[in-house]
This record gives structure tokens, sequence and C-alpha cells, in this order.
């Protein structure tokens, strides 16, 4: 059976995850654990305990539960205390408590949403995302770091606080895998605290399988303002420490009214500057279909979406 490794944060792996286990293949996600905004940080900073967020969309992802567990896991609460909190990530959190240990709670909850593959953390080091900026200014925190205006800024060393060792079991995996997939997602929220722990490049140049990325569909405003795919591959390859064998690129336009609103919202779609990039395959990856962006949600959710069919298919023809 071929086997996939999907990296990345929550609502890319998501994505990625939704499409992929509809397919006879071995699928791990991995995930950031440098999250700290929203309900997640919330539990964080109330209970000490390992980001949950993101874990749950990829539990969600993978399950083959009824559709009742999976709403019930994505339930956010719209009032009282619990304003703002999905029910999954209270649950994790809850879990992780009786049982002590993050990957514990993990393994649990898999087995009751019968998800088909693996969720492993990056680090099971509770760790902070930090940026050092041209050399002097420090900002320390995921959520402040992805509302500051980097762009303003030439030089960003992100690394993380304290140093995240690589979970075994993540490297065991990309080594044993025959794609290993970086999904879209917020550069310097989602990709790039991955890339950051440690041991994680080596792990990539020893790894025997293809390395792809699923490029982001628009940027981010103040953060990468005007960036064009080529910005994206250079800061990644920067972390990774290797370039991608393959790279998923979309070219379809947004429908109007989709259009519109990211306008609204400066989110300028992701260009394709050079023609001499023979690792890039162009191809439809849109969805065309504004998501459900609950009104308790904490957080700001991009409104331009992949399409989990059209990924899962490209990467499929990958194998």
């Amino acid at each position: 059976m071929k086997k996939i490794v999907v990296i990345g944060g929550g609502t890319g792996n998501f994505a990625l995850l939704s499409g992929l286990k509809k397919y006879p293949i071995d699928i791990t996600a991995v995930v950031a654990m440098s999250d700290d905004g929203g309900s997640t940080g919330v539990l964080r900073d109330e209970f000490g305990v390992l980001p949950p967020g993101d874990v749950r969309q990829c539990l969600v992802a993978l399950s083959e539960s009824s559709d009742l567990m999976r709403k019930l896991f994505n339930y956010r609460f719209d009032r009282g205390i619990f304003f703002g909190h999905p029910f999954g990530n209270l649950f994790i959190t809850a879990l992780e408590r009786v049982t002590g240990n993050f990957e514990k709670a993990v393994e649990e909850i898999s087995d009751v949403l019968k998800i088909k593959g693996k969720v492993l953390p990056v680090t099971t080091n509770d760790v902070r995302l930090c940026v050092k900026l041209d050399g002097k200014k420090i900002i320390k925190g995921e959520n402040k770091i992805t509302n500051y205006p980097l762009s303003r800024h030439k030089k960003r060393e992100f690394y993380l606080e304290p140093e995240g060792i690589l979970n075994p079991k993540v490297k065991k995996a990309i080594l044993k895998a025959d794609l290993v997939v970086l999904s879209p997602g917020t550069l310097f929220g989602s990709l790039i605290p991955n890339l950051v722990v440690k041991g994680f490049p080596e792990v990539l140049s020893e790894m025997k399988g293809k390395f792809v990325y699923v490029a982001n569909l628009v940027n981010k405003p103040g953060a990468t303002d005007d960036w064009c795919l080529e910005d994206y591959l250079r800061e990644l390859k920067k972390y990774a420490g290797r370039d991608f064998d393959v790279v998923l690129f979309n070219t379809t336009e947004p429908a109007r009214e989709i259009r519109k609103k990211y306008v609204d919202k400066k989110e300028a779609p992701v260009k394709l500057k050079s023609k001499t990039l023979n690792n890039v395959l162009q191809l439809d990856l849109l969805a065309d279909y504004l998501p459900d962006n609950p009104e308790a949600d904490l957080l700001k959710r991009s409104l331009i979406r992949h399409d989990s069919k059209k990924i899962s298919e490209a990467l499929m023809k990958l194998l």
C-alpha cells in the first residue's frame, strides 16, 4: 500500500485529508504545534496543554465515523462561557489532562472517530513560534506573528522557543513515505512552524519519496503582500533545506462573488511569474463554493479554498 504524509496546520491539511481518505492508501497527517490563537490559545493558557485545534481538524477530516460524530467534534459554542470553543478542542484538552499525554489522547480520539490513518504532532514539546526581524526586534507567539505586518521587514528568522525536537514517529513516517506533501496554509503560521522543528530538514534530505507542495491560493495582507509563487518557494527552501520535486499550482480564477469578497479583504491571488519552472503543475484546484465560517469562530479564516477532490486526484497521479 502506498504511503502519503501530509504536513501542515488545520485548514490546509483538512482539505487534503478529506479527499485522500477515499483512496486505498496509508495516510499520516503531521501537525504543527505552535498554534496559540483563538480557542486553542485560550486552552493552552488556561490548562497548559498542547494545541488541540489543528489536530482536531485533521482527526475530523480522516474520520470514517458518522456525520453526527464529525459535526459534534467541529461544533463551536456560540454563547456562554464556552463561546468560540469547538467541542473537539475541549474533548482533546480533557483527555490530555486525564491521560497526562497528548499523543495518547490523540490515539484514543482516533479510535472514537474511527479515523483512517494517523495524526501525529510534529513535536511533543510545548513550543512557541518566534521571529527575529531585521536582526533586532523579536516577536513571540504565532498569533501575534500572524497579525503583525511582517512585510515591512526584509529579514525574518523564525525559530521555536524552547527548541522543539522532531517526533520520532514523524521521522519514521516520512522516511517510509512514497509522497510527502506540504499542504497549503498560512506560510508563517502553519508551514514554517513544522520546518523549524529540530531534525526536520535533515529528515527531508534523507527521504526517498517525492516532496510536493500544494501552493497557496492567495497572499496574506501584511505578511506576503504581492508575493508570487517563486517567493514562497524561496522562503520554504530556506527552512526545508531542499527544493520540491513537484509543485501543484492553481490557475483557475474564483467566481465573481468570491473574487469580490477577497478583494474587499485585500487578499490578492498568488501568481506564477516564471515560465521556466519545470516542476510546477498548473491545474484547476479551486473550490467553487464559499466556506462556512461560524460567527462564533475566534479567528478570521480565508474565503478562498482548495477543492479536496481535485487536490487528491492530482496527488494520486504522482504515486
